[in-house]
């Protein structure tokens, strides 16, 4: 029997999927809402200047300005979780100091925090981030349109879809079953290599994204970064060694799921309405996505070469892996069904739903073969996606009109930039709603966003999976400044790959 704690936890899972699924369901409803207005209600399609129609917007709904301000600000603080996490020890350690000046006795191991720790601790949670920045958000829009039609936007005018499949996908396949299978797979290739660090860290970065393409960006994410955590994060790399791997793990899964048309969020987005298939995916983005990976893992093996060496040999922990329980193949089998599951109900959050309170029994059953139920992470990523949607539902009056008024190549590094603070995903369904748009603006306009999705923490609905399993191995957080320097030189990298290849048609 599972103990109170994890049924608590369990439950109070099943509660959150709950209340996600009802936002989902009613944003499919989605009718008009009184705030965001349309883009069509503003009447400016007669206007060029891209000053011209952002001001006519904010005048129209001022709203506008204010909503875009408190994302502002959100993006910001992420920039400001490392710091926080250094006020919370801070903080923490004067607590300490305080308690023991007063004569009390303290074990070593215990842990201490005042209130102003833990805020501070909250307050550096970067998945706690776009969540935080909701309740001004709430507030305001329910101060200036009211409280109906406030909840209205939270309930019909945004979709948890995305949220709700990350935290499913995540949880099902950092399973022990999942990741061992992964590793067996993987480690064909490293002993290609001589089962060395260097060759799990090529191996895991060129086929773990590429996976994306098959069981979706956010089980390839997480497939690869508990791995990598395995495989070369316990090995203690230096943090420039580290910071580096981090950024070039989230560029290549951003690119990784472009073979093909039903992987990957901002592929998603524009198929339907662009008519895209598989062999366009493949023929225009996806062989491209491949030779970018591989170039950009081949420069990062050069430049680290000799810091391979110096990686500490692997843990006891890693070693032992082969001693425990024999996993049988039905269990796996079984495992890989639930994932099929979880993707092709991916839009229909009932059956997600449904199907994954089975998973969680068939894991109690199979309790033996298995690791200790991580929902943590998950439900902090879901909680992210959830609170970045919330925010980038109210972006599109600025982000829309910026992307019809470039021209190709102006119009990927748009797309790139944008993707940076914003999820790529939210680029590419409101590149659908720009009129006219060529099939090489089109192009442009995906190339942008895979190829950006890598810069920050918010521009790739994975990322978050990928920081909250290995934000463990980085002292203090993760520093999204450092992420963005280690992803420059990839993103650049494929930048080029997809401006000088030739695209197929």
């Amino acid at each position: 029997m599972p103990s109170r704690s994890k049924q608590f936890t369990v439950v109070s899972l099943f509660l959150m999927l709950l209340s996600a699924v009802s936002g989902a369901e009613a944003g499919q409803v989605g009718a008009d809402l009184s705030f965001p207005p349309s883009l069509a209600s503003y009447g400016d399609a007669g206007m060029t200047a891209l000053l011209d129609i952002l001001r006519h917007r904010i005048q129209v709904e001022p709203l506008n300005l204010w909503a875009s301000l408190l994302f502002l600000g959100a993006v910001v603080h992420t920039f400001f979780t490392a710091r926080f996490h250094r006020l919370a020890g801070l903080y923490e350690r004067r607590h300490r100091k305080e308690l023991l000046e007063r004569g009390e006795e303290i074990p070593v191991d215990t842990v201490l925090a005042s209130g102003k720790a833990r805020l501070c601790h909250f307050l550096g949670e970067v998945e706690a981030v776009f969540g935080i920045w909701v309740i001004p958000l709430f507030l305001m829009l329910t101060l200036s349109v009211g409280l109906n039609p406030a909840l209205e936007y939270l309930e019909r005018g945004v979709n948890y879809d995305e949220a709700l499949f990350v935290v499913v996908i995540m949880a099902i396949s950092s399973t022990r079953p999942i990741l061992q299978l992964a590793e067996r797979c993987l480690a064909v290739f490293a002993r290609l290599g001589g089962d060395r660090p260097q060759a799990w860290w090529f191996s895991i970065l060129t086929v773990g994204p590429l996976l994306g393409s098959l069981i979706t960006e956010p089980a390839a994410m997480t497939i690869s970064a508990l791995l990598l955590g395995r495989r070369f994060y316990l090995l203690s790399p230096t943090p420039r060694f580290a910071y580096a791997t981090l950024g070039l793990l989230f560029v290549n899964i951003s690119v990784g799921g472009t073979l093909t048309n039903f992987a990957a969020p901002p592929v998603l987005m524009v198929t339907a309405p662009w008519g895209w298939d598989t062999l366009h995916m493949l023929t225009h983005f996806g062989w491209i996505a491949v030779v970018g990976i591989v170039l950009c893992n081949s420069l990062y093996f050069l430049i680290f070469r000799k810091e391979f060496a110096a990686l500490q040999p692997p843990p006891v922990a890693v070693a032992a892996e082969g001693n425990r329980n024999a996993i049988p193949p039905w269990v796996t089998v079984i495992h890989l069904l639930f994932m099929a599951s979880a993707v092709y109900n991916v839009h229909r959050p009932a059956l997600l739903v449904g199907s994954f309170l089975f998973f969680l029994a068939f894991f109690e059953v199979t309790e033996e073969f298995q690791d200790p139920f991580q929902l943590r992470p998950p439900i902090l990523v879901g909680f992210f996606l959830a609170g970045l949607v919330i925010h980038g539902g109210l972006q599109q009056w600025w982000i829309a009109p910026l992307l019809g008024g470039l021209s190709e190549v102006p119009l990927m590094f748009g797309a790139l930039g944008l993707t940076a603070v914003n999820d790529n995903a939210a680029i590419t369904f409101l590149a659908t709603l720009v009129p006219n748009m060529t099939d090489g603006m089109k192009s442009a306009v995906m190339s942008g966003a895979v190829i950006g999705g890598g810069l920050t923490v918010i521009a790739n609905a994975p990322n978050p999976a990928g920081q909250a399993i290995l934000g463990d191995y980085f002292k203090e957080g993760i520093s999204p400044l450092r992420l963005l320097l280690g992803a420059l030189l990839p993103t650049a990298v494929m930048s080029a790959c997809f401006l000088l290849l030739p695209h197929a048609g």
